[in-house]
């Protein structure tokens, strides 16, 4: 491994570790943050046959998770309504069922017609549609994140993530953070409620929160590209009229 790609390595991993130490958690943020599983063991056989970048795709895939989980239970509690669309439990409850149960539903909801990745992102901001947008727009960006990484959580020295698939989905998750916070209904009224700003009140943890998972997902995607010796296609895009792109 070249001084850079360590370095890239070293980089990936303070990030990792200084969002997981934030000493300011929000009572929201630090319930989904008591759901986190534990790291495996290090010593372990699964352990000592994987590659450091086999290891940094493990470190993204799972901290890019628990991002949605902190966003996903954050949006329920801004968006009280479109919870009650999809249940009556709690939204911990509900996060909990949506991130944890994909061996179940494999993130295909009837409700939702079963759309995934970027057809479900812009599902949540459809006038006519009715029903749950958070899900719509969480499933949108976790499946569009596993797609990119074959499906897998664990990974191995012969597995394959093209870098370039990886710097698009950090633009997808750009655009999309956008659309969440600019997306309005006809009548001007945003169609899910995030960060807020005015004289009273200023929350920009959403931002935060996206912020995390477009540096890990960017990082990653350059770190494979340093490994490989390939070059990535770089879009300069005007976020506000910019198209998804291909991963």
């Amino acid at each position: 491994m070249t001084f850079a790609v360590k370095g890239i390595a070293n980089t990936l991993l303070l990030l990792t570790m200084s969002s997981c130490a934030s000493p300011s958690l929000t009572p929201v943020e630090s319930a989904a943050h008591k759901n986190t599983p534990e790291r495996q063991d290090r010593s372990s056989i699964s352990q000592l046959i994987k590659t450091d970048f086999d290891r940094m795709a493990d470190v993204e895939v799972r901290e890019n998770t628990e991002s949605l989980r902190v966003l996903m239970l954050k949006l329920y509690k801004r968006n009280p309504h479109e919870l009650q669309k999809s249940t009556p439990d709690s939204a911990e409850k509900m996060v909990a069922w949506v991130i944890d149960g994909e061996p179940q539903h494999h993130y295909k909801f009837s409700a939702m017609n079963d759309l995934q990745g970027t057809e479900a992102i812009f599902l949540a901001f459809k006038s006519e549609y009715t029903g749950d947008r958070v899900l719509a727009f969480i499933v949108g960006i976790q499946t569009m994140l596993m797609k990119v990484h074959g499906g897998k959580t664990d990974f191995y020295f012969t597995d394959s993530i093209d870098p370039q698939s990886m710097y698009n989905v950090a633009r997808n998750i750009e655009i999309a953070a956008w659309k969440l916070s600019n997306t309005r209904d006809a009548l001007g009224v945003l169609y899910l409620l995030s960060n807020e700003s005015n004289d009273k009140d200023k929350n920009l943890s959403f931002e935060r929160e996206f912020g995390k998972m477009i540096g890990r997902t960017d990082l990653y995607a350059i770190a494979l590209a340093e490994k490989s010796q390939r070059l990535i296609s770089r879009v300069m895009q005007n976020i506000t009229t910019a198209l998804f792109l291909p991963f």
